[in-house]
């Protein structure tokens, strides 16, 4: 039987207090091939300028991810993801010794890399599922560890977006993942729960999920959610285009601080930070 956190400040275990106010995380895709920005941070330089950017705006934690998650994409490999990844985070840190950098990987050997130069947690998309290695690394380090929920891979994911109850559904899901990251060692006070918007998910089990993240927090484990541009807000919005929806991206992050959320992860860090702070002031 586990013993779930009780405890709701996170400062010690995350760096952060994630018990006060929503927390903003800036996306950094080290990839040609992500849905919004593809290929414009490759280059270590203009990673680092971003980065610089988020901190001023006030991001909290910088997320780098080398391996585009999106719908369809293709994996490139962990050589290839480290020979993205790894110039960009010796960058960030060297520039920012103390930032907060959560490294976006489900290999653990690019988990290991990157933790050795100076990562400061881990975000699996799979929830330790795609390499039976991560969760011992993760383990090992004794790091803060994104546990994401998702189904299948880009190529399956949206064929498994069937669910009876896709509130209760990702909700077990996620303790059974919690569950074998507790027998593979892992401090539960390190742990964070994604519900996965849209991944395995569609448009209105998105909508569904946001309704009910009370539900989601209810474990005791703090909550991270990503809506940031994402298919669901474009179909609601009518919006193709993922870089005019940030204020369908702002709603969302509304109803995350209304419901507790310790951390948004947003491509737009300026507009997240004045929706927190007015958000925060409602609620």
């Amino acid at each position: 039987m586990l013993e779930l956190p009780t405890t709701t400040s996170f400062e010690g275990p995350f760096g952060i207090d994630l018990g006060q106010t929503t927390a903003v995380m800036g996306v950094i895709n080290i990839t040609p091939d992500s849905f919004s920005d593809g290929g414009a941070f490759l280059d270590p330089q203009n990673a680092l300028l971003r980065a610089d950017s988020y901190l001023h705006e006030g991001a909290e934690v910088i997320d780098l991810g080398a391996q585009s998650t999106r719908p369809g994409a293709e994996e490139v490999g962990v050589e290839e993801e480290l020979s993205r990844l790894i110039p960009v985070l010796k960058a960030i840190r060297s520039k920012h010794p103390n930032v907060l950098i959560s490294v976006d990987t489900f290999w653990a050997e690019v988990a290991e890399k990157s933790l050795e130069e100076g990562a400061s947690w881990i975000n699996d998309v799979s929830g330790g599922t795609k390499d039976p290695a991560m969760l011992g690394v993760v383990a090992a380090r004794n790091c803060p560890f994104v546990l994401m929920h998702s189904r299948g891979n880009s190529h399956t994911m949206d064929r498994l977006a069937t669910y009876k109850d896709v509130v209760e559904e990702v909700r077990m899901e996620l303790l059974s993942r919690t569950e074998s990251a507790y027998a593979a060692g892992i401090n539960l006070e390190k742990l964070i729960w994604d519900p996965g918007l849209g991944f395995a998910k569609n448009n209105v089990q998105n909508i569904v999920l946001l309704r009910n993240l009370e539900r989601l927090s209810s474990d005791g484990f703090p909550l991270l959610v990503g809506p940031s541009r994402k298919r669901f807000i474009g179909a609601v919005l009518d919006e193709p285009n993922p870089n005019k929806r940030i204020m369908g991206t702002a709603a969302v992050v509304c109803r995350c601080v209304q419901a507790g959320v310790a951390i948004v992860r947003v491509h737009d860090v300026s507009e997240t930070i004045q929706t927190v702070r007015m958000a925060s002031a409602i609620w």
